[in-house]
């Protein structure tokens, strides 16, 4: 494998450490080489450490970029690695005329970059923002980066974490107080306890709020002292001036840029960092590898690090009280200081080394290498499209999303994947793989000519219950996708309702021309039979929302708690929608106080749809003469299913609030509005309440007696359906990855 690493040059702290590093581990197994675009002491430093590092600067723009686009095509790269806005630019223009795949590491938020000069933000930093998105493949050396890079909408199958990395194996030369108060004219006693600040003098690093929490440290406690490190003479005099105002100007030493960084972690005691953004400071990592006690603002990942109480502290950005508070408890207490540099010191050389580093980078390159073989072959981005009701806020749908993701990339993590969703931004950060609205008819037609695989996922899309408007949509893409000759399934689906006689025509004809259909339940089959569907491929599964994991049970507990809702007594879940004329809403109520009535129970609503079954929940709970609770805020699947294992019962009228149930075999008690729900009871052998709008009460609380008495023996029950509905489940992917196989 051979790879180029483009980069300015001019970097200086975490950038140049990082790439200087990770180059110098690679090439232990890889040919890498390095092209800077300026001389100094970045090269140079490449140079001395043995990298094959190239300048290229000639004054002229398009001169540099035929320069390096010559040495590419001679040394027949396999992949451009890209670091900066230059870098980035040049990459972008190599990436057209080769088609060699670019790759380039996210050093910092590139939307706060050069926030101190307006020129460069509107020159750099625009020409910077265009090349990211024409860019295919990002790291973030920080998952809060990579989940920033998401956020931003870049594919999230595209955006990768590599952290920073150190050695911890290597000799550290021994430095003195001494001998570094005399080379940095350091005018403090030997004996002060030292706080010290490495970072460049510039805005993103607020080191105002440093100096303000040093003015309050030293007025308690006069011992300590405070040391400035890093290069930037446009910022300087304006700190001087705060620290001169703040009292405190000859309690604080600038030392200008220090070229030895551990000579400077090892003579002071506490390592501070105020930065407003960051990606992954390597001087906290430094600092740990002297086992120096750390404060930090919480910023990209050093959560992942810091352990805020046990190995060090996190403070919000520009708490500058909260950083006073922890340096005084940190500088009167020099056991305690100790003991947090030592856990910091072995948290970060388990996580953070420099071989960790190396290894995740050379696994990037490898897979960026295999998802662009298979693009080379047949010119397509993705593997798998999937459409559904996705991006509605609807936890059953997004149960069924997150299942066939999570199933499909467990089988095969290589696989390409995107989402049609109504709100992509949400998909993407939800699933982690790319999504495009599914309204956008440029998006649509482009994502269908590059895709091997269209999966209608999930649900009951065929039906007109419903809308006509609904079941066109659905017909029309799959008729689209097989139009750009794509392979095409229906995944897991529901059929019918289907009241209109044209629908169900068109509905026959279009699934007709499939390749594969999976159903959820036998009644779909019945229903395909009566439209004459028999040419494709036709396998009964199940839904795929059984297949879904829960959040840990400490995450529960939160949720829990950020709702009041008590755990001194069994808790009874309610899921409603609306539906018809909501008539049933006066005995939705009743049948809540017979639970707290007869069973000493509290009942909790638990909205599948946000903002709609948060309404109709409001409304029955009003209806009510005792109290109930409800899940007002949004949460993931996961999260809900989480809590669905602390139920000791589900009255459930919405499908997925059943199959949440099911999942943790809690007993259930159906209320059936469509055939779907009454199909899926059978299925589990549970009981049902019949109509909700015909709902005879009496009866009803009979059979809730019946489930509350036997309700041992309906787990038991639940558990062997589950077995049976994951196993039917996994059928879906059978025939899906078969199916991509065959393309």
């Amino acid at each position: 494998m051979k790879i180029i690493h483009l980069i300015g040059g001019g970097d200086v702290g975490g950038a140049k450490s990082h790439v200087l590093s990770l180059i110098k581990e690679l090439g232990k197994h890889i040919d890498v080489t390095l092209v800077c675009y300026r001389k100094g002491p970045f090269h140079e430093d490449a140079v001395r450490m043995g990298i094959d590092s190239r300048v290229i600067r000639t004054g002229n723009i398009l001169v540099d970029i035929r320069k390096t686009l010559k040495l590419v095509r001679e040394n027949k790269y396999d992949i451009i690695h890209s670091h900066g806005a230059k870098a980035n630019m040049i990459a972008t223009i190599i990436r057209r005329i080769t088609g060699i795949p670019v790759v380039t590491t996210i050093h910092s938020d590139y939307r706060l970059d050069y926030m101190n000069n307006l020129l460069k933000q509107f020159s750099f930093g625009v020409i910077n923002m265009i090349s990211l998105r024409k860019i295919d493949y990002h790291i973030g050396v920080s998952d809060s980066y990579r989940n920033m890079l998401i956020a931003r909408r870049f594919n999230p199958q595209h955006v990768f974490t590599v952290y920073n990395g150190i050695p911890f194996d290597n000799e550290i030369p021994p430095c003195t107080r001494r001998e570094f108060f005399d080379r940095y004219r350091i005018p403090f006693p030997e004996d002060a306890i030292l706080v010290g600040i490495m970072a460049r003098l510039d805005p993103v690093k607020d080191h105002e709020t440093f100096i303000r929490a040093a003015a309050e440290v030293f007025r308690t406690n006069p011992k300590v002292r405070f040391i400035i490190a890093g290069p930037g003479d446009e910022l300087r005099p304006r700190l001087e001036h705060l620290a001169e105002k703040l009292g405190v100007r000859d309690k604080i030493c600038f030392t200008g840029m220090i070229h030895e960084p551990y000579d400077f972690f090892q003579i002071i005691d506490i390592n501070v960092l105020t930065s407003i953004s960051e990606s992954f400071p390597f001087v906290i990592l430094e600092g740990a590898r002297c086992c120096r006690a750390t404060v930090s603002t919480r910023v990209g990942g050093l959560a992942d690090l810091i352990e805020s109480g046990v190995n060090g502290y996190l403070i919000k950005p520009g708490d500058w009280k909260a950083l006073a508070g922890h340096l005084l408890e940190l500088a009167n207490d020099e056991t305690k200081r100790a003991e947090m540099g030592r856990r910091l010191k072995e948290k970060a050389e388990k996580k953070f080394s420099l071989e960790n580093m190396c290894k995740t980078q050379l696994e990037i390159y490898n897979r960026i290498l295999r998802m662009e073989s298979r693009i080379r072959k047949d010119g397509k981005l993705y593997d798998i499209a999937i459409l559904g009701y996705y991006g509605y806020r609807n936890s059953g749908d997004e149960a069924i999303l997150k299942s066939i993701v999570h199933s499909l990339l467990e089988r095969n993590p290589d696989l390409s994947m995107v989402v049609f969703s109504r709100k992509p931004g949400e998909t993407m950060r939800n699933t982690e793989v790319n999504a495009v609205n599914r309204f956008s008819l440029y998006h649509v037609l482009r994502v269908m000519k590059q895709t091997r695989l269209f999966l209608a996922g999930g649900g009951n899309l065929i039906q007109d219950n419903t809308s006509t408007r609904s079941i066109l949509y659905y017909l029309c893409m799959l008729r689209l996708a097989k139009r750009y000759r794509t392979k095409t399934m229906l995944f897991a689906n529901g059929i019918g309702p289907i009241n209109r006689k044209v629908n169900w025509r068109s509905a026959a004809k279009v699934l007709n021309c499939l390749d594969a259909i999976t159903l959820r339940e036998p009644v779909s089959y019945e229903e395909l039979k009566r439209m004459g569907v028999t040419k494709p491929i036709i396998h009964i599964t199940s839904d795929p929302a059984i297949l879904l994991n829960p959040v840990p049970s400490d995450k529960v507990d939160t949720i829990m708690a950020s709702e009041g809702i008590p755990t001194d007594k069994p808790l009874i879940g309610i899921s409603v929608r609306k539906w018809a004329d909501m008539s049933y809403l006066d005995k939705i109520a009743a049948l809540g106080d017979y639970c707290v009535e007869r069973f000493d129970a509290h009942p909790v609503f638990i909205p599948m749809q946000h903002p709609s079954d948060v309404n109709v929940c409001e409304s029955i709970i009003k209806k009510m003469k005792h109290k109930a609770w409800l899940i007002r805020n949004i949460y993931q699947p996961e999260e809900l299913l989480g809590f669905t294992q602390r139920l000791t019962l589900m009255i459930g009228m919405r499908l997925h609030s059943l199959i949440y149930a099911s999942n943790q075999m809690v007993p259930v008690l159906g209320l059936v509005y469509e055939p779907k729900v009454d199909a899926f009871l059978k299925e589990v052998s549970q009981p049902s309440a019949g109509s909700p709008l015909n709902m005879d009460f009496p009866q009803v609380c009979r059979v809730l007696e019946e489930l509350w008495n036997n309700r041992e023996a309906m787990r038991e029950k639940l558990g062997r359906a589950r077995e049976r509905l994951v196993e039917l489940a996994n059928r879906n992917v059978d025939v899906a990855l078969s199916l991509l196989n065959d393309s």
